[in-house]
């Protein structure tokens, strides 16, 4: 299931509004940011099935609201982080209105090519980046693997939508680019263990760590979270696909394009710290949250290593593409 956080750019001669299905799902409104999921069928385009008064209407968890009152954080009124701390009982209730929505009874459908897209999750309380978490880019970094993860942070105000010009700063003039598999957290989770940590994410998605290399690289104290944290640095989507479509993470393909030159391969299986041993390692220290991020790191190619180093300039196109989950693609301006 790929869920989707969009606008409505224009309405399309195949968008269609039906009946209400359930009184709490019609849609008052095509304007401000709505929820969906996309519905792909053989021989029609693909549609976003808008969920967005339904997710409103959800209650959150008893411990999603503990925890709110605890922070002093009002609850989301709406929108995929209001989906994310209902608990998994919500999952099953958005299949189950997909299952509905296939007999065309559903309330409001998009064509996909007739919206925005967002980041699936716009503003997460964290993104967690893992350094050199791929044998290959370690190598091509000249250092050993690392005997724990390499932790770093992006601050939740970089991230960007699928599809948004990432605007190179005055200052910048060696930004490079990192593929990489996003893990969204679905439920709190503290001190867990390997074997379970799978069953605290919510889906996947694609993640462009971008990266000002002089601020990581050149200057000492390296400022690494400074470097990764700038407007736009995390472009992120297209969509979140949920957990049940991806059983095993790491078995998954990661790719980068650069102006249609392929850039970066790698594959899942060959992460240094898996996905599980990830969440694991990091519940030790603080607790994650739903909406939260875990960029997983970037298989070998990055422009910083290359011989020239090659940096990202405006009119560039990147494309990054992970497989199962979707491609995400930007200009530099």
């Amino acid at each position: 299931m790929k869920l989707v956080s969009y606008c409505v750019e224009r309405q399309g001669a195949n968008d269609r509004s039906d009946s209400s299905l359930r009184s709490d799902l019609k849609s008052n409104s095509d304007s401000g940011v709505r929820t969906g999921v996309v519905i792909s069928e053989q021989n029609r385009v693909d549609r976003v099935l808008d969920l967005t008064d339904w997710i409103r209407s959800l209650p959150v968890s008893p411990e999603a609201s503990r925890r709110n009152t605890l922070a002093g954080l009002e609850t989301p009124m709406g929108g995929i982080m209001r989906w994310l701390q209902s608990g998994p009982v919500a999952l099953g209730s958005v299949h189950s209105l997909m299952a509905a929505a296939g007999l065309g009874q559903s309330p409001c459908f998009h064509e996909l090519q007739n919206i925005k897209l967002y980041a699936p999750v716009p503003r997460p309380g964290k993104i967690i980046g893992v350094g050199r978490n791929y044998a290959d880019h370690a190598k091509e970094t000249g250092v050993d693997p690392f005997e724990k993860p390499r932790i770093i942070f992006k601050v939740p105000s970089s991230v960007a939508a699928p599809g948004a010009p990432i605007p190179l700063p005055p200052e910048v003039s060696k930004l490079d680019f990192e593929a990489e598999l996003a893990v969204v957290i679905g439920s709190y989770a503290k001190n867990v263990i390997k074997e379970n940590a799978l069953q605290y994410v919510a889906g996947y998605t694609v993640l462009n760590d971008a990266s000002a290399r002089e601020f990581q690289f050149d200057i000492s104290p390296p400022q690494t979270t400074f470097a990764k944290s700038m407007d736009c640095f995390a472009p992120m989507g297209p969509w979140l696909v949920t957990a049940d479509e991806i059983p095993d993470p790491q078995n998954l393909e990661v790719f980068c394009w650069l102006n249609g030159l392929q850039m970066q391969y790698g594959h899942t299986r060959d992460m240094l710290f898996p996905v599980a041993t990830l969440i694991a390692y990091l519940s030790q220290f603080m607790t994650l949250e739903p909406g939260d991020v875990i960029a997983t790191g970037t298989p070998a190619g990055i422009g910083a290593f290359r011989k020239p180093p090659l940096y990202l300039k405006p009119g560039d196109h990147l494309r990054f593409e992970v497989s199962k989950v979707g491609c995400l693609e930007h200009m530099i301006v």
